[in-house]
This record gives C-alpha cells, sequence and structure tokens, in this order.
C-alpha cells in the first residue's frame, strides 16, 4: 500500500466505514481521525471507528500522506482552509462527496499548493452517525475518481489502489461527466423519494394515517430513501444544481408523456416503459449491484 498515515475528517457513515475498513484490510496502514461533534468523537473512540481520534482535525493531518475529507459537501470549503496550514507538502487530498464539479473547484481554491484527487464511493445506506459505519461497505461497490486537470497518473494510481484494498472496484471519469451521471442513478430518485414521502405526509389529515398505515413495498422501499441525512442531500442537491435540473426537466418529461398515456387509455406504451424498465433492473442485478432475491432479499417475517 503506497499510503501509510490516513486521516478521516468527518466520522459519520463514509468516514467511519472507511476506518473501520483499513483496519480491516489494510492492517499496516495507521489512521488518524476528527470530527467537529465531541459527541462523535467520543463515541469513535468507544467503538473503536479509527486507530485514534483527534479532537483538533489539524492533529489528524499533520502527519498524514493521505486525507480524506468526508463532511457535507457545502463543509468542504471551509474544512479545507482550517487545516490547509498544518498539510504536509506531499499529502493527497480527497474526499467523499457525490458532486464533483464543485468540490473539485472549492478545494481547489482552498489547498492551492496541494494535490487534490475528488473520489466518490457510491456505497451508502440510509443511516448516518458513527454507529452507521461497518468495514465491508465498500465491498463490491464502486468507487469513482475524478482527477482534476493536469492531476499526476501515479497520484491517481495510488487513491485507485487504496480504494480497491478497501474492495471498490475503481473508475476514472471527468468531474462533469460523474455528475450528469449521479443526478440520474442518485439524485433525482432521492428527490423524487423525499418528495413521494413528504406528499404522503401532507395527506396524512385527509387518510387518516393509512398512507403509513397500509404502506406497500414501493411507498416503503421510497421511505427508506427518505430517511437519509438531510444535511448531506441538502448540499448535493445545492452543489449539483445544473445537473440535477437538467435531469429533473428530462424526467418532469417523461413522466408528462406517461401522465397522458394514462389519461388516453394508452397501454401500449406504458407495457412498453415497463418492459424496458424491467430489463433495467436485471441488468442491475447481473452486474452484482442488488439482490435476486424476493423482495429484496429481505429477511421472511413468517
Amino acid at each position: 500500500m503506497t499510503f501509510q498515515r490516513v486521516a478521516i475528517i468527518g466520522l459519520g457513515l463514509l468516514g467511519g466505514s472507511i476506518g473501520l475498513a483499513v483496519a480491516r484490510y489494510l492492517p499496516d496502514v495507521s489512521t488518524r481521525g476528527f470530527d467537529i461533534d465531541p459527541d462523535v468523537r467520543q463515541r469513535a473512540r468507544e467503538i473503536g471507528l479509527v486507530g485514534e481520534v483527534c479532537d483538533e482535525a489539524a492533529d489528524a493531518v499533520r502527519e498524514a500522506d493521505l486525507v480524506i475529507l468526508c463532511v457535507p459537501v457545502g463543509a468542504m470549503g471551509e474544512t479545507a482552509r482550517g487545516i490547509a496550514g498544518v498539510l504536509p507538502a506531499d499529502a493527497l487530498i480527497s474526499d467523499v462527496g457525490s458532486s464533483k464539479q464543485g468540490i473539485t473547484r472549492v478545494l481547489g481554491e482552498a489547498l492551492p499548493n496541494h494535490a487534490v484527487i475528488p473520489a466518490h464511493p457510491v456505497a451508502g445506506t440510509e443511516h448516518s452517525g458513527p454507529d452507521a459505519g461497518f468495514a465491508a461497505l465498500f465491498r463490491h461497490r464502486w468507487c469513482i475518481i475524478t482527477p482534476p486537470a493536469g492531476a499526476d497518473p501515479d497520484r491517481v494510481e495510488r487513491l485507485a489502489a487504496f480504494w480497491r484494498g478497501l474492495g471498490a472496484t475503481v473508475e476514472t471519469m471527468d468531474a462533469e461527466h460523474h455528475d450528469l451521471v449521479l443526478a440520474v442513478t442518485s439524485h433525482i430518485p432521492h428527490l423524487i423519494a423525499y418528495t413521494i414521502v413528504g406528499t404522503a405526509s401532507d395527506l396524512e389529515d385527509v387518510t387518516r394515517s393509512e398512507v403509513i398505515k397500509y404502506s406497500a413495498g414501493g411507498f416503503r422501499d421510497f421511505t427508506r430513501i427518505a430517511a437519509s441525512d438531510p444535511t448531506m442531500w441538502r448540499d448535493v442537491f445545492l452543489n449539483n444544481r445544473e445537473a440535477v435540473l437538467e435531469m429533473l426537466d428530462r424526467f418532469l418529461t417523461d413522466l408528462a408523456h406517461m401522465r397522458e398515456a394514462i389519461r388516453a387509455g394508452d397501454g401500449e406504451t406504458m407495457f412498453d416503459l415497463f418492459t424496458r424498465t424491467r430489463a433495467v433492473r436485471r441488468s442491475i442485478i447481473e452486474l452484482g449491484q442488488d439482490d435476486a432475491r424476493p423482495d429484496f432479499g429481505r429477511a421472511s417475517l413468517s
């Protein structure tokens, strides 16, 4: 492993999982961590998320050769500026945010004299906080690295090797393309989930709580997504605004098309769409990105 001292700033789901994964899969690599919340730092010490929990970010990064920022997208710039003066000259700075153009710009401005190579592990759950982390979170999941123009190929490969060491499959792409892809595959689905669950909540007075009481599988799965960290997702939408709006316009056009098909009783149009989307689901399963068992592999309630 080309990194020996990893600093993790932010000890929630992703930061904590990185610390646990390094301990399990890269035991020769030492880790230090910091979180701005003292209660999180205390809990991280109790459950051993990293080798050493520091009370100051500067202490966590001072000797690091890899620094991973695991904070909300909106806090990236402030966090980077806070450690700029103590970062080792040869340290590589990366992150785990899911919108890359804004992060690349903000980190480049905050750390003009350091190597910055953003990354996005496409892994997570609806849970957050230090107790949500687990070592296998990145196993058989994608990690997308978005090197800025002029990035050192050797440093890119070192970062890729680190993520492969944690079990991820690594892909590289430019930040603009990443943001468009993730707008479709992650950001818009979350926006839809938040909205439909909000609509159901607004209807509770009308339905006398029957929306929640009789939730079928589809709505239940929306609520799982909609339980994700509000701060993180607020920042994602604000920082990936253009790509989200572009994909949202496309979705609204397609939704209006389906509305007209229902209004016109056009079963053929509906059937064709549902057939295509069923094939997409099968492709996801074939790639090992989800569980083919009935009900998404949930344990039987019987």
